[in-house]
């Protein structure tokens, strides 16, 4: 249905009458009559262009600046996506492109071969106008939904990226029409003929989409997780997922942009299940020294039960000991590796398990452990296994740290040494001692001559 400028602008009798008005005060000027005909479509064309001037400016300075206001005062946030995504624009330029396409039959009146090549080209303009005008429409929503909780983290880029993959198309099909004339139908075909070129240039995208549908549907992967891919050097937080790429900010700043099916190829790790529980796991072993390792005397099980830490399983414990060595211990006691003991290592890794269930910075609902690992030629790996009470990465290294710092400091109380390689400072000091060695036994020698 036309609106009333419209159809007023194409009715062929006030368009003949226009034309005629604006012919007959031109003929007085005694020009030749074709002369007078191209000054009369000269000067619809002025008046057009003025009318145009004016309609642009009352659209874009009147009624799209007050629906603006309007709308900034409830919805601030949707005008200002509005506005950036040039819905305005397009909508003002869409209007004028329309009106000026009502005003061409009494312009160019009397030259049918310049009607109807404009006609064509703003044919071209308003399809082209009209699908960014609905591009900016869904841009908008894209921008409005990834900010609800129930889309937050949703590949929400690459649904619009097949949006905008169907509305090229459907621009596509509009100029093939319009420049050939001939029916879209017959641009179907061609395209069907080169569906094989299409797939292999557009192979990407298409993974990339059939990756998008599976990672949103598995639930795999979200914007904002933190996940690592070794192979690509990624390791940090999603910031986009869409059709072709996924964007990923490492924790040093770095942005790596990897190819979206490579999510369904290749392996990754994402630690979403560790952020959720609230806990990050702490794993570190530290080497003891074996040759300090040894059984602990009776006069020193009375020192260790002043740590309060400590004085309830050495309690428990030593009843059990004796227990068991009253029971199958009948002679030799005095041997220490007959029956059981105590073990300064044992106390110790007793004392770390109960450290860390007492640790503020420990959660108390999950797994606490620690263990030994196969000794090795650097010493008995006495490994942590806990989680800390908070994920965040400033968080964990200063629980660890303040774990190990305790670790490092108390293994002294057990008699304990932890392994380290040679440093500097115990080469030169052997160096100097070499030398004194060697004198003393030169004097050993000779003295026994």
């Amino acid at each position: 249905m036309r609106d009333p400028m419209e159809k007023f602008l194409v009715d062929e009798h006030v368009n003949t009458q226009i034309y005629n008005t604006t012919y007959q005060q031109l003929a007085q000027l005694q020009f030749n009559a074709q002369l007078t005909h191209i000054l009369t479509t000269a000067a619809l064309l002025l008046a057009t262009g003025i009318v145009l001037v004016l309609v642009d400016y009352i659209v874009r300075n009147i009624i799209i600046k007050v629906f603006s206001s309007v709308m900034s005062r409830s919805k601030k946030n949707l005008n200002e996506r509005l506005i950036a995504n040039k819905f305005f624009s397009n909508l003002s330029l869409l209007i004028l492109l329309m009106i000026t396409q009502a005003f061409l039959p009494l312009v160019f009146k009397g030259f049918p071969e310049t009607m109807s090549f404009l006609e064509a080209t703003l044919n071209l303009l308003i399809a082209f106008v009209t699908l960014r005008f609905i591009n900016a429409m869904f841009k908008t929503g894209r921008d409005m939904l990834e900010h609800k909780p129930g889309f937050v983290d949703k590949p929400l880029d690459s649904y619009l990226q097949v949006v905008q993959i169907v509305l090229y198309f459907i621009g596509g099909t509009i100029l093939f029409t319009v420049l050939t004339g001939k029916s879209p139908s017959d641009f179907l075909i061609s395209m069907g003929a080169a569906s094989a070129i299409l797939m292999l240039v557009f192979k990407d995208t298409i993974l990339g989409f059939v990756a998008s549908i599976q990672v949103s549907a598995n639930d795999s992967v979200r914007v904002g997780d933190w996940i690592e891919m070794k192979k690509y050097n990624a390791d940090g937080d999603v910031l986009q997922i869409n059709l072709n790429n996924i964007r990923i900010r490492n924790f040093d700043r770095t942005v790596v942009t990897i190819p979206t099916h490579t999510l369904l190829t290749e392996s990754f790790t994402n630690y979403r299940g560790m952020q959720q529980s609230g806990g990050r796991r702490i794993k570190r072993a530290v080497n003891i020294k074996i040759s300090s390792i040894r059984y602990v005397e009776h006069h020193e099980i009375a020192e260790f039960r002043k740590i309060r830490l400590l004085h309830d399983f050495i309690d428990q414990r030593q009843e059990e000991i004796d227990n068991y060595n009253a029971e199958f211990l009948s002679d030799n006691g005095d041997v220490l590796v007959n029956g059981r003991r105590m073990t300064n290592v044992g106390l110790f890794r007793a004392y770390l398990s109960e450290y860390a269930k007492a640790h503020p910075l420990i959660q108390k609902n999950s797994t606490i452990m620690v263990r030994q690992l196969a000794p090795t030629e650097i010493g008995l790996p006495l490994e942590l296994y806990m989680f800390t009470d908070g994920t965040g990465w400033g968080f964990y290294e200063d629980a660890m740290a303040d774990i190990f710092d305790h670790l490092f400091a108390a293994i002294k109380f057990f008699d304990l040494e932890v392994f380290e390689s040679p440093a500097s400072d115990d080469l030169r000091k052997l160096k100097l001692a070499i030398p004194t060695m060697e004198k003393a036994n030169s004097t050993e020698q000779q003295l026994e001559c």
